[in-house]
């Protein structure tokens, strides 16, 4: 392979927040990107920004034959993926276990852990085919700390967490590095999404709040992507300036 030939980077959930602002970093430091969502006419618009160095892919991470056919069938200038970062993901609701909608928990599931393991497992074979790699991929700071209505994301983001760890076991001898990145409290869709559209309650989870900004994980992401190979950053966890922990909750009866 010829050295000076771009590096790429695979990214699901780039038409915003988190995935979208690592698209534009890594194409600002030459990277080829591939850039991966359910809306393609978002897709379609980024990849006009980001120039002929960005292949737009619109498909499902959490149907298993549209990921493997997506990954397939990549044009042979796009088939060296240096870094994938797993980064669709979504949480749904906020309700207490006995009062949640079990479609949002099946969608939870299906996005942030299947559609996670889909990707990883059909990248993989072409990464160890050149004996080097890194996956990234995003957790949360909910996968180590509950909170009242995180039940299954915080489940999912703790799956992250531990198959990330468990990656890494199974692929150090192969020359691929595995990192979570784990982040707090930051402004994205993430709570619009949370809130079903619902603007004014999305909104007031950031209200005078110092949070993490987009920009602040596409950078993180990027610093992790371009360590030297004899480091391996297993994990790291990010809050918002105003973020902290609560102290236990205890019930007096």
């Amino acid at each position: 392979m010829d050295s000076k030939l771009p590096k790429t980077i695979f990214i699901t959930g780039a038409t915003s927040g988190f995935g979208k602002a690592t698209a534009k970093l890594f194409n600002e430091h030459g990277w080829q990107t591939i850039i991966t969502g359910r809306r393609g006419d978002r897709l379609e618009e980024l990849a006009k920004e980001l120039g002929e160095s960005s292949l737009p892919l619109s498909f499902d991470v959490s149907d298993r034959r549209s990921v493997k056919s997506a990954i397939d069938n990549l044009p042979p200038n796009f088939n060296n993926i240096s870094v994938l970062c797993n980064n669709a993901g979504l949480a749904l609701g906020l309700e207490a276990a006995d009062n949640a909608d079990l479609d949002d928990w099946d969608q939870m599931i299906d996005t942030n852990i299947k559609g996670l393991v889909y990707t990883t497992r059909n990248i993989l074979p072409l990464m160890i085919g050149k004996g080097e790699g890194h996956i990234i991929n995003i957790g949360s700071v909910a996968g180590s700390y509950p909170y009242p209505g995180g039940n299954v994301y915080g489940g999912t983001k703790a799956f992250v967490s531990q198959f990330s760890l468990n990656l890494r076991a199974d692929l150090v001898e192969k020359g691929i590095n595995v990192t979570s990145v784990e982040p707090g409290l930051a402004e994205t869709e993430f709570s619009l999404v949370r809130f079903k559209g619902n603007t004014v309650k999305a909104s007031e989870v950031y209200k005078n709040t110092r949070f993490i900004k987009p920009k602040d994980i596409a950078e993180t992401i990027y610093w992790v992507a371009t360590r030297p190979k004899n480091i391996n950053i297993n994990r790291i966890e990010i809050m918002a300036g105003d973020q902290a922990f609560n102290p236990f909750n205890v019930i007096k009866k």
